[in-house]
């Protein structure tokens, strides 16, 4: 595994991300984005076996991991312009695209700004505008209470507990909310910020990379429309749903997430062939 840090025009401000180098045959490049709270470590069941044939690139986004927050109030072009210096620093020439939740926002925006660098898009369990359900909303409203309160560690487990409700899931709650409380109180606000102004609905028909959208059907944060329209505005696009699943996809389906992931790669690959 090689670690390599990007900076952007400010150098206080490193982009960090990991590189792990294919084990052999390698297909195109794999970026993997991650979801609000969390950082590049969210991909762990998801890096072994995408390595095998491909190089994997995770990247933490900026306010999260090992990357610091950006300055003022950014918007999702912020964080998407740095995600593709980086890649022109790696020497990739394109990219497979993989974004949850807030990850899948910065890939749309990365897809549509720099659209040579992204050889597919799979967009898991995200949106292009911000529409929640009434029950998101309230959830929201008391995760804004929870943040403006400056217990990460409160918010943390609250959000963990609506992420991995199940009983048999404590391991993986207790990891999420460890992650979400690391995540700095600033970092967290402007992601929250830059969500709910992102909007590339009027503009999905301009994509042209393959791309798979996968939803799920517990999901209780990005409502299963949202995949949907996703999938009829993006020309080719085709809507995969995971039963069963929450929110962090990556995670409670990791198994049969991987298996789209796979399939999916090894036909865009194979149809470049």
């Amino acid at each position: 595994m090689m670690v390599h840090h990007r900076f952007m025009k400010d150098p206080r401000l490193p982009l960090h991300w990991v590189d792990h180098p294919a084990v052999s045959s390698p297909g195109s490049p794999v970026l993997l984005l991650h979801g609000l709270g969390s950082s590049a470590e969210d991909w762990m069941f998801q890096i072994p076996p995408l390595s095998g044939a491909h190089r994997v690139i995770a990247v933490d986004l900026p306010g999260h991991g090992r990357t610091p927050p950006l300055p003022g109030w950014p918007r999702i072009v912020d964080y998407a312009e740095p995600v593709a210096a980086g890649l022109q620093d790696l020497e990739v020439a394109s990219a497979h695209v993989v974004g949850l939740s807030l990850g899948g926002a910065v890939a749309m925006q990365l897809c549509l700004d720099h659209p040579g660098l992204v050889r597919s898009l799979c967009l898991i369990n995200t949106f292009p505008r911000m529409s929640l359900t009434l029950t998101a909303w309230l959830k929201g409203a008391v995760r804004m209470s929870l943040l403006l309160s400056g217990r990460m560690d409160d918010l943390g487990a609250w959000v963990a507990g609506g992420l991995f409700p199940q009983e048999g899931q404590a391991v993986l709650r207790r990891e999420a909310a460890a992650r979400i409380a690391s995540t700095p109180r600033r970092g967290y606000l402007q992601s929250i910020s830059a969500a709910t102004r992102f909007n590339v609905r009027d503009r999905l028909g301009e994509i042209q990379a393959p791309t798979l959208v996968i939803a799920s059907s517990r999901d209780t944060t990005v409502p299963l429309r949202a995949g949907r329209t996703l999938a009829a505005a993006i020309g080719g696009a085709r809507l995969s749903l995971l039963e069963g699943s929450g929110h962090v996809a990556s995670v409670d389906a990791a198994d049969r997430l991987n298996a789209m992931l796979l399939e999916f790669l090894r036909e865009v690959d194979g149809s470049a062939g």
